[in-house]
């Protein structure tokens, strides 16, 4: 919501940190405009949606002042989006649920993006069914697996709408960043024999992640986004994604370490540790602005069913991985109009190939003769 009024004035070919275009296929980053907000937060239902951004428990980083729009915060369905966590920090505020199709209908709404609590199942599919009711195009920025999803895909298909998902990668984060890193180890033939990935920080998201009983899809999410850039299966024992832990004085901002170990020539190993700082928030702001506009083109051509190149490039766990320099030329193709693939849930998955492994001895730790082996 910052940066759209952040970057109102931006010139077409301005160069905008986290934008793939200031003009993405005819619409401009001041196109978009909010029309309708959803949240079960006493805090933030009833006040305009430019106040309730700035809402405890939000605790993002401000760059933009935003003028009083004149949407208020409705009440939304809660379900399983309030885990235990939160719920010692939230405060359901009072009333029913408001009418979600209908407003969704009155407000001419062509986008609706789901940034629900990690862990919202049910929730997600609730209004995932709303929008489809309302005949609306849905963005699913969070790991609950729909626009992957061959059901998912036919509902969408069979409304005549389009769909992004599944999970937002950010501009640069722990996932983009493992991604391009195991993607170079493969490169350059250094076999990954295994990695982790920690992550932590002080906003809601990283709260709510203590309840590791909500964390299955998220890390399935995290984790397949990374071994999908390997042709060939690494254990999972050697292979660790995922939150840590909440530290509330990091506030919005989160840290991620990064250790991947490998071998190369010779069966000599060779170490890689990076370290992520970034504010969580305002990293996914500039890609969840591309994927709506994406979604609106979309719209605008008629298509059904999930979007595979913006869906492969802009999330985590979308229904085909494809490599990111790959992902990146697709979308720009699909916004020139000249890459329309979606998937509407009829089509046949084909497996990956994986290659076998070659593992010579150690001679620093055994004897015997070079072996191959591989896992399944």
């Amino acid at each position: 919501v910052q940066g759209r009024y952040y970057y109102d004035d931006a010139k077409p070919d301005d160069f905008v940190p986290g934008l793939m275009h200031v003009d993405l296929g005819g619409y401009h980053v001041r196109d978009i405009e909010f029309v309708a907000a959803f949240d079960i937060d006493k805090n933030k239902v009833g006040k305009d949606l430019s106040e309730a951004i700035y809402a405890k428990p939000n605790n993002t980083y401000v760059f933009q002042q935003v003028p009083n729009l004149g949407v208020p915060v409705e009440r939304g369905m809660t379900h399983d989006g309030l885990g235990k966590y939160l719920s010692q920090i939230i405060e359901k505020a009072p009333g029913p649920t408001a009418d979600i199709v209908g407003i969704l209908k009155e407000r001419q709404v062509d986008v609706m993006v789901s940034y629900l609590p990690v862990g919202s199942e049910q929730a997600t599919k609730w209004y995932v069914e709303q929008a489809l009711q309302a005949g609306v195009g849905f963005i699913n920025a969070i790991p609950v697996f729909i626009g992957r999803e061959p059901y998912w895909q036919r509902r969408f298909a069979e409304h005549g709408l389009p769909i992004i998902g599944d999970d937002i990668k950010s501009q640069v984060g722990a996932t983009i960043s493992h991604r391009v890193l195991t993607r170079l180890f493969m490169d350059r033939g250094v076999r990954l024999d295994r990695t982790y990935q920690l992550n932590f920080g002080g906003n809601t998201d990283f709260l709510n992640m203590l309840e590791r009983e909500r964390l299955e899809s998220k890390k399935i999410s995290k984790t397949n986004a990374v071994t999908s850039m390997l042709d060939y299966e690494v254990s999972d024992e050697d292979v660790h994604v995922g939150p840590s832990d909440h530290v509330p004085w990091l506030k919005d901002r989160k840290w991620c370490y990064i250790r991947m170990e490998g071998t190369t020539f010779g069966d000599v190993p060779l170490n890689a540790e990076l370290k992520l700082e970034v504010w969580d928030s305002p990293n996914s702001a500039g890609v969840i602005t591309d994927a709506i506009r994406c979604l609106r083109l979309g719209l605008d051509r008629g298509l059904s069913g999930t979007l595979v190149a913006p869906s492969s490039y802009f999330m985590k766990s979308p229904p085909l991985q494809i490599h990111d320099d790959v992902a990146h030329q697709r979308v720009e193709a699909f916004i020139r109009g000249d890459d329309s693939e979606t998937l509407v849930g009829t089509e046949q998955s084909k497996p990956r190939k994986l290659r076998t492994v070659a593992r010579g001895e150690d001679p620093n730790l055994t004897r015997g003769s070079a072996k191959a082996a591989t896992r399944r």
